[in-house]
């Protein structure tokens, strides 16, 4: 097999000030990931990066922003039922996903809009 594994996941916000700060509070205060330092050769692109256990989630600044609607990364959760709990007291948007044998699941949006898909397995 070629294809090994997933190393990351990039997820886009607009290149605006501040949007660090946002992408801070949601994935690293909300969510519990871990931040972890980018390359020195990649800082001055700006973006942040977090620590997904086996692989990464980085987020990239883009000039022509558009929010990813569909395409999304899955974050596998352990209690998805505290997690939405604490997303809805922040007041992030919580979607239904479609019933699947052996896993919980939703969608939720980051600051930027992007898609961001919540599972447990069960």
């Amino acid at each position: 097999m070629l294809v090994v594994g997933l190393d990351h996941v990039q997820v886009a916000a607009p290149a605006r000030p501040g949007v660090e700060d946002e992408a801070r509070a949601f994935y690293r205060e909300l969510l519990g990931l871990r931040e972890i330092e980018k390359p020195s050769v990649l800082k001055a692109k700006g973006g942040l990066w977090f620590s997904l256990g086996q692989g990464e989630l980085h987020v990239g600044l883009e000039e022509q922003f558009q929010p990813a609607c569909k395409a999304h990364p899955a974050l596998l959760v352990s209690n998805l039922a505290a997690v939405r709990e604490r997303l809805a007291e922040a007041s992030v948007q919580i979607a239904e996903a479609e019933a699947i044998s052996g896993a919980n699941r939703c969608y939720v949006y980051d600051p930027f809009g992007n898609r961001i898909e919540l599972i447990e397995r069960i």
